[in-house]
């Protein structure tokens, strides 16, 4: 079974909390600290929890070559280019990054990050980042894994390119530097995602075999796998968040604008209080139409000391005389008073049943 909770800054995500929506910046800046800060304040007004950076740069992830190796061409939208001169267009400056977290604080966001080294995660230990999240190609770099669980703070792992014993490992090395709160976040590394690849079943699984919580990293376009996965227990949705597409960049294509995903915030809140709770009880509104159900009653008037038939007594609508599942134990029994058709069937009126304790 699944841990009972996590604690990212001051929200508490549990088994019964709410989902948490996280707004991931990523490259949605356009090299432009001001449009990175006009976009946090966008994405709590279209209805995020939180808001997630990267911490990385060019030199940190890679090298400059061109050499064939170091160039994309996996059918991805960056084909052509080198791993370098892509992520030096992505990376967000480090030394935006005090300003944006004091941005999201002051919106009234979770400010986290992915760090891509020990560096990065140094560099956000001095910003007393809430969280770590581990990014789906990350999921191998065990050191870094470790040196991030050390730290103490909740780690979310995203599996976009992980088999099954790479999130084991993950999640053991996470453990065995005494660090439980762990999320992991089912996610298709492909950019946009095509929705039959989503295996949102597979999440329900990641709580039941490795412990934690769990959750959706998701890049498909639309908001079918979120409202899906809301409804199968995630606990975390993440989505790429852009101010307008036409700012372009690398993310634009499968990053949701403020519409988009506050449309897709109102349909997972919606969920949320559809699947509500385990509730047997009746809501007063609901007990009202109880009138509607079906009762017995008497269908043809009755004299003194008749027999109660098939004939005479009918479960029928409203619901105000006595439960139909009484009906065969009347049969045959005598009436204690004349009875009017029409009347609602009660067990006053019925030979040697209220002696019995029937109800």
């Amino acid at each position: 079974m699944a841990q009972n909770s996590i604690t990212i800054d001051n929200f508490e995500l549990s088994e019964t909390s709410s989902v948490f929506i996280v707004a991931e910046l990523s490259a949605n800046h356009a090299g432009d600290k001001q449009v990175a800060i006009d976009t946090i304040h966008a994405a709590k007004l279209a209805g995020a929890d939180g808001i997630k950076l990267q911490t990385y740069t060019p030199d940190t992830l890679t090298i400059d070559c061109d050499k064939d190796d170091f160039k994309i061409s996996q059918g991805t939208l960056w084909d052509g280019r080198t791993l370098y001169d892509l992520y030096a267009e992505a990376y967000t400056p480090w030394e935006w990054h005090e300003d944006l977290f004091n941005e999201a604080r002051k919106a009234g966001l979770v400010c986290f990050s992915s760090p891509f080294d020990h560096s990065a995660v140094d560099f956000l230990e001095e910003l007393n980042a809430p969280a770590y999240k581990i990014a789906s190609f990350e999921i191998r770099d065990i050191p870094l894994i470790e040196y991030a669980a050390s730290k103490r703070k909740p780690i979310i792992l995203s599996t976009g390119i992980a088999t099954e014993e790479d999130i084991e490992l993950a999640v053991e090395t996470c453990k065995s530097v005494g660090n439980n709160q762990i999320m992991v976040l089912k996610c298709t590394s492909s950019y946009p995602a095509p929705i039959e690849l989503a295996n949102i079943r597979t999440m329900q699984d990641y709580g039941q075999k490795f412990g934690v919580l769990y959750g959706l990293s998701d890049h498909t376009i639309g908001n079918t796998v979120p409202v899906t996965a809301t409804a199968m227990g995630s606990k975390m949705i993440e989505k790429h968040f852009i101010l307008d597409r036409k700012l372009g960049g690398p993310d634009a294509d499968f990053s949701l604008d403020p519409t988009q995903f506050k449309e897709m915030v109102d349909a997972v809140r919606i969920t949320e209080k559809a699947m509500g709770s385990v509730d047997y009880s009746i809501s007063e509104r609901i007990n009202k139409n109880r009138i509607f159900a079906r009762s017995l009653y008497v269908v043809e008037g009755l004299k003194e000391g008749d027999a109660f038939t098939e004939q005479n007594v009918k479960s029928i609508r409203p619901g105000y005389g006595m439960h139909p599942k009484y009906l065969k134990e009347i049969l045959g029994k005598k009436a204690r008073m004349s009875i009017e058709r029409g009347e609602r069937l009660i067990p006053e009126m019925i030979e040697d049943f209220v002696e019995k304790g029937y109800k």
